[in-house]
């Protein structure tokens, strides 16, 4: 098998698809999809978003300094795809998917009730790049819904489907294969 060289691009994936909420200072809420984001530093716990200037929740984020990260699942692709394709100038992306709409608990923004975790945000810096600008994020609350917790009180994801990019494509995953650590975990005997 023989490697090929392609110009410099982006090439890992999947990516995570998740619905960014978004609220402006007039009140009004939005949705944004986004594919460029990602943990940075887990103490404190923090996460970026990356986003174009031309897109309507640029100047949103930019204003209010806050957003909540929506985890996305098989069951809300059609919406995910949606809330990318469409512009919240135009439409209530709430109304128009049928989302939940749901206050979070710690940031002045929305957060959509169907999506198996909220991660709610709040703007460190802005970091310009060239064709979007990362909003680097402290992690201020999460919200998990219950129904994806085992009885040993940890969450588990796989039972939501998430939802992954890559190239224009969406795909569900699922499957574990293995735990932390498990490749040196040393077997009872």
């Amino acid at each position: 098998m023989a490697k090929i060289s392609w110009k410099p691009g982006n090439m890992v994936y999947p990516l995570p698809a998740v619905m960014a909420t978004v609220r402006g200072k007039d009140g009004k809420d939005n949705i944004i999809t986004i594919a460029w984001t990602g943990t940075v530093c887990s103490d404190p716990a923090m996460l970026y978003i990356s986003v174009r200037k031309e897109r309507h929740s640029y100047n949103m984020l930019k204003e209010t300094g806050e957003f909540v990260v929506n985890l996305t699942t098989e069951e809300l692709c059609k919406a995910t795809d949606y809330c990318g394709v469409r512009s919240g100038a135009k439409v209530d992306k709430f109304k128009e998917t049928g989302l939940t709409k749901e206050e979070a608990k710690v940031v002045n923004c929305a957060m959509i009730k169907d999506s198996p975790v909220n991660i709610e945000c709040k703007v460190k810096e802005i970091i310009p790049l060239g064709s979007h600008d990362m909003f680097l994020a402290e992690v201020v609350n999460v919200n998990v819904d219950d129904a994806y917790m085992e009885e040993n009180g940890r969450f588990d994801l796989s039972k939501a489907n998430p939802l992954v990019y890559s190239h224009g494509t969406y795909y569900k995953t699922g499957k574990k294969l293995g735990t932390f650590g498990y490749s040196v975990k040393k077997k009872k005997k």
